[in-house]
């Protein structure tokens, strides 16, 4: 069992896999949407380091079927029950609140510029945003809200948010699994032993779009009012 001991443990995957396992990982997988938390608690990097421990994580919590794909299907599989789960209060909650949401003012857990954003991208990008959203930081957390908030057809958000979190679940569980066999097998090299280079680098890779979207974007809208 792992140990609390600074603030930078929140944002390291490994420490919540070694602290609960499966059941915490689910956990902060539903609270990246249900509790809108998402913003701050590691994503993207926890289900590709989940996937390189993808046989331990589930040999410990319900025993190993002995075979690895089974093992990383299961965990796959839960996480994105667990993210449709999330998704669909977060809708729910949108539907209920609406604008009361935009008046809510700034807490420790609710940034109103957040939700600024996700309404911004949902506008942009439709309904698909449901499942774009599910590779993009933050903007996961709070695209279900407003996709409640506009009240989107409930049978159509369902079906977008499955097939949204399991093709993010899946991506990347099984990524973090099989990448970390290749490079086992062909450079003798242990992903484990490189977590913190990996965890850069996927939180660079995954918030890219952000960073594009808020320079180039804010630039265009500049040149729209001079215009």
């Amino acid at each position: 069992m792992e140990h609390f001991e600074s603030w930078k443990d929140l944002l390291n995957p490994e420490f919540y896999i070694k602290m609960g396992g499966f059941w915490l990982i689910l956990f902060i997988i539903f609270a990246e949407t249900g509790l809108f938390v998402g913003f701050f608690l590691p994503g993207d990097s926890l289900l590709f380091v989940s996937g390189i421990y993808a046989v331990e994580i589930v040999d410990q919590a319900i025993g190993s079927t002995g075979s690895d794909f089974l093992d990383t299907t299961i965990l796959a599989t839960a996480i994105a029950i667990a993210a449709v789960i999330g998704n669909e209060v977060g809708y729910w909650f949108g539907r209920k609140t609406g604008p009361a949401l935009y008046k809510k003012e700034d807490t420790f857990l609710f940034k109103k510029k957040y939700l600024f954003q996700a309404h911004d991208f949902f506008e942009e990008h439709g309904a698909l945003a449901v499942i774009m959203a599910r590779f993009l930081p933050v903007v996961r957390t709070f695209t279900p809200i407003v996709a409640g908030i506009v009240k989107m057809d409930k049978t159509r958000f369902l079906i977008d948010n499955i097939i949204g979190a399991f093709l993010w679940s899946f991506s990347l569980i099984f990524a973090g699994h099989y990448l970390d066999r290749l490079f086992m097998d062909q450079f003798g090299i242990d992903l484990k032993s490189h977590l913190e280079m990996i965890i850069i680098i996927i939180v660079l890779i995954t918030n890219v779009p952000i960073i594009v979207k808020f320079f180039f974007g804010k630039k265009k809208e500049e040149t729209h009012i001079e215009d």
